[in-house]
Parts: structure tokens; C-alpha cells; sequence
């Protein structure tokens, strides 16, 4: 099993490990590419006004600009620990025992804008660069990844269950054909459901959580229902390719 996390915009500083090694990053397939962004990036971040515009960032987040221009020197850390926000907040990665964070290093990848996809524990730097970003001498990040993106991932499956709690943007960089998403609704007092934007990433990040702990291995939707059940989730089954989390 396979389960796909959004990236977030927010990441933790710092980190342990030695400078970004492409190598050391699980889908090799995509080396390439990673090393042509991972390069315009830096030299992009030069000029702080262009990188503010390519970026979509504001006069107070130049700090992002200086994060691009150490990419190649700055210290690393696991995918898992690198992200932060709501999703990786509900995930709570830091209270995983070393057992749970090896399973988690198998189970769980992030999409990336500048990577492509990795593993939780592929070692990467602080970085800034979002899925609709649009950088110089390149056309749309999904006119770059999505060629090859698609098949990396996949292969990266195994033929086993994908689950694609990625976000809209991320998984147009590289859509995986059969995989399981989610889809997070709020049941109003009047019985009407609505999609939820803050409790969608929580929901989600729950839901990560539990196909980590678990001891099951899911192979279809309604594996993944059971697990989520289990885990104290409502969930329903919508489709053969869609699970429901009810809030």
C-alpha cells in the first residue's frame, strides 16, 4: 500500500542530515527533473523581486527566497519531519514509536512540487515551490511532471493499493490510474452535506494516521473503510475508487 500526502507550504527549518543528495531520493526516475528545478530555483533566487512573482510570495516571506538559494547546501531531514501544518498535525508523526516510524517510512510519500513525489523518509532541504507555480524558461509544473510522474509513482506501487490524499493541484503533477481517494464532507443539522476546506486537511491527516498504526494492509476501498472504521473515522464508500470521511 501506498498512501500519497499533500505537501504543505510551511516547512520546519533546520535538519541533520548532509545537503541534498538526488541520488539518496527514492522514484530515481525523476532525477532529471528534480535537478533541473532544484537548479532553476537557485539561480532564480538571485533576483528576490522575480523570485517573489514566480513564487507568489509576499515583501515579508524573503526568507523563502534565501531557503531556494541553499539548496544545494543547507542541512536535510526526513519528508516526515520536513512538512508541518494541519495534515501533519492530525498525522502527529512525532509520537510514532520506531516501529510505527519505519512503517511509516514504507507506507507513506508526499507529493512535490520540486520533487515530483517522495518518501517519508527521503532527506530533503526547507524548500518554496507550489504546484501552480509557473518558473522562467520552464511551462506549467504538470506540462513537466505529469509525463513521467504518473509511471514513477505507479511503479513505485508495486501493484499494491495507492491511496491519494493528495490535493487537487498535486494530483494533476501525476495522476496514479485505480487509486483510492477521499473525499472529506460535513454533515449539516439539516442532513446536507458540503465539502470543508480546514477539517478537510485534519480529516485527512487522520486518516494517514490510521493506515499507518494499522496492522492491515488494504488492498481494495473497502479494506481502506474498515481501517478508517476502526480507527474511529465515519466513512462511506462512494465508488470502488472513493472513500467518504464524514465529519
Amino acid at each position: 500500500m501506498l498512501v500519497l500526502l499533500p505537501p504543505s507550504e510551511t516547512k520546519s527549518d533546520g535538519g541533520k542530515g548532509a545537503p541534498l543528495d538526488l541520488g539518496e531520493l527514492s522514484l530515481p526516475t525523476l532525477t532529471a527533473t528534480r535537478e533541473a528545478l532544484v537548479d532553476a530555483l537557485v539561480e532564480l533566487s538571485a533576483d528576490t523581486d522575480a523570485s517573489s512573482v514566480a513564487l507568489g510570495l509576499s515583501a515579508h516571506q524573503t526568507d523563502e527566497v534565501e531557503r531556494n538559494a541553499k539548496l544545494w547546501v543547507s542541512p536535510t531531514r526526513p519528508a516526515l519531519e520536513r512538512y508541518t501544518g494541519v495534515l501533519f498535525d492530525a498525522l502527529d508523526a512525532k509520537a510514532f514509536t520506531k516501529v510505527q516510524r519505519e512503517k511509516a517510512y514504507r507506507r507513506l510519500a508526499m507529493g512535490s512540487a520540486l520533487f515530483g513525489a517522495v518518501r517519508a523518509g527521503d532527506p530533503i532541504p526547507a524548500y518554496r515551490l507550489s504546484g501552480g507555480s509557473k518558473l522562467p524558461g520552464f511551462g506549467t509544473l504538470q506540462s513537466l511532471w505529469r509525463p513521467e510522474l504518473s509511471a514513477a509513482l505507479s511503479a513505485e506501487a508495486d501493484g499494491g493499493l495507492v491511496v491519494d490524499l493528495r490535493s487537487g493541484t498535486y494530483q494533476q503533477l501525476g495522476p496514479v490510474p485505480g487509486a483510492v481517494t477521499a473525499t472529506v464532507l460535513t454533515v449539516k443539522p439539516d442532513g446536507s452535506r458540503s465539502v470543508v476546506s480546514h477539517f478537510n486537511k485534519h480529516h485527512k491527516g487522520l486518516l494517514a494516521r490510521a493506515l499507518v498504526l494499522s496492522r492491515a494492509e488494504p488492498t481494495d476501498v473497502k479494506g481502506l473503510a474498515r481501517v478508517a472504521t476502526k480507527a474511529g473515522l465515519t466513512v462511506e464508500i462512494s465508488s470502488a475508487t472513493e472513500l467518504v470521511v464524514l465529519t
